[in-house]
Order: structure tokens, then sequence, then C-alpha cells
């Protein structure tokens, strides 16, 4: 496989080297023209700042989603910084974590353009173009068909979990934790590869590491539906996540952890009537 490479289009303007074309063919030759498109799909989103925008589309054959960032508050910038130990544009929160986690071999989305602008001090604007996963779907709106079986092979099961268990393993490795790991933002392909999406918050945390590993493995229990993953299954995921036979004190203690963290998670979103996946 050729190593990709970006091609700069215009001054606050980077493209994938082999969608230059496809881009300016549809009028995305300009950080004013991308911060202007309106074609494809606008992605509304309940919880979505005012800043932020998606717009799904294809350019080239591939279908794609255009992250906008437009005026990102102050304060919000800041706090990436912090977190991230470094100043970045909004988007590069977006991209960097998957360059750095390709090279890992961690499976992620492949950018295909990306672009921003500085005022004095703080970010104006940036953006950044991901393309869909192919022939890929979130773990929240289909696990695989042998969960729904009740005649199902057993084999199965055993073997998915344990390779989700060992992405979780190899991903926190890398250093990086995800802060949002959903079922959501895990998808699986055909071929049964999981890529890991939404890498807007993941960072390598100088301190507390554990803290934000349990709240990763606390976000998978958490949205893992009742209906269909037994508690086999969650301890199955454990042991093999932790490359152990046997629980230990310290494993029985961070078991109780997640699970606590998991009910408190549950109480907030009952007292405001959403569903809770892992008691369903």
């Amino acid at each position: 496989m050729s190593r990709q490479t970006f091609k700069k289009i215009d001054k606050n303007l980077y493209v994938d080297g082999d969608l230059v074309d496809a881009f300016k063919g549809i009028g995305l030759d300009s950080l004013d023209a991308v911060f202007a498109f309106s074609g494809g799909e606008n992605l509304v989103k309940a919880n979505l700042g005012k800043h932020r925008a998606r717009i799904s589309f294809t350019v080239g054959g591939r279908d794609v989603f255009l992250k906008r960032y437009d005026k990102t508050p102050m304060l919000t910038q800041i706090k990436n910084w912090i977190a991230h130990t470094r100043k970045d544009f909004t988007s590069g929160y977006d991209r960097t974590p998957a360059e750095m986690l390709a090279q890992d071999g961690i499976n992620s989305y492949k950018v295909l353009a990306y672009g921003g602008q500085w005022g004095k001090l703080f970010e104006k604007r940036s953006f950044i173009v991901i393309e869909k996963i192919p022939n890929a779907e979130s773990l929240e709106k289909k696990l695989p068909a042998f969960f729904y079986d009740d005649t199902s092979n057993q084999k199965q099961r055993t073997e998915f979990i344990d390779s989700l268990a060992d992405f979780t393993r190899r991903f926190h490795r890398t250093g990086f934790r995800h802060r949002d790991y959903y079922l959501a933002h895990i998808f699986a392909d055909d071929t049964g590869q999981f890529h890991l999406i939404d890498l807007h918050r993941a960072f390598k945390p100088i301190l507390f590491g554990l803290r934000f590993r349990l709240k990763d493995l606390t976000q998978l229990y958490y949205s893992s539906p009742g209906q269909y993953i037994t508690r086999t299954d969650r301890l199955r995921f454990y042991m093999r996540y932790k490359q152990k036979s046997e629980l230990s004190g310290i494993d029985k203690l961070l078991i109780w952890s997640i699970k606590t963290k998991a009910w408190k998670m549950a109480d907030h979103d009952i007292k405001h009537g959403r569903d809770v996946p892992f008691a369903s």
C-alpha cells in the first residue's frame, strides 16, 4: 500500500493527493469554499455545539463526512490545548489521533482533507474530511448475527468477545484514552475487523491513566446491551483484556468500580428518561 500524501491546494487547505481533482471538481478548492459548501446531507445532532457542523456527501466515488468548526469558543480551545498538551486546530484533534493510531496498527477512519485559519492567538475556523469506513457499521446498531440467535454458536461468540478485548487492550497500550468508548464509536467491517471513530476527545493523559482507562471500560460496559451481552460475556471480556485466567483482589475491585460507575450513569439517564443499555 502506498503512503498517503497531502497536497496544499490553497493557503489553508490540504487534500489527499489522489483526490485533488475530485475536490476541485465540486468546488472545494479553498477554505472559504469549504465553509460555504451546502451539498450533501446536513447531519443534525441534538447535542452538537453551535460552532460545529457535520455534512455527509460523496467525492471521487467515496462517501465522506465533513466536520467544520467555526468560531470555536476560546474557553473550549484552551481546554483542548490543556487536555491534549498542545495547541492545534480544533479539527487537528480529530486528525492527529487517527494518524498516530494507524501507525500502531489500530484501525480508524481515513483523513482525506483538512485545514484551518488562525487569528492572532485563537483559531477562527478549521475543518476535516474523513472517509466513511467501507462496509462497516457500529456495534451499537448491529452486533454479529449470532448474538441475536438463541441457538448461536458459542465459539463464534467467544471469538468475538476475545477479539474486542484484544482490540481494546491494544488501543490502551498505545497510551491513548478515548473518553467516549461506547459501542456507537466502535465499527466492525464485513471481515470482522474493528475500527475506532470519533477520536476528537482521545488523548494520552500525563496523569491518571488508570482513571481514564476505567472510564473507557465503563463506557463500553454501559453501552453493551444486557439483552444480548451476558454476564459471562462481560467477565470473559475482562479476563481476556487483562490476559488472566483468575481474578485477583485488585481485579475484583476494578470490576466493582466499573459496575458502580455504570450504575451512577444509569441513575442519571433514568432520571432524564433515557434508555440504559446494559440494564435492558
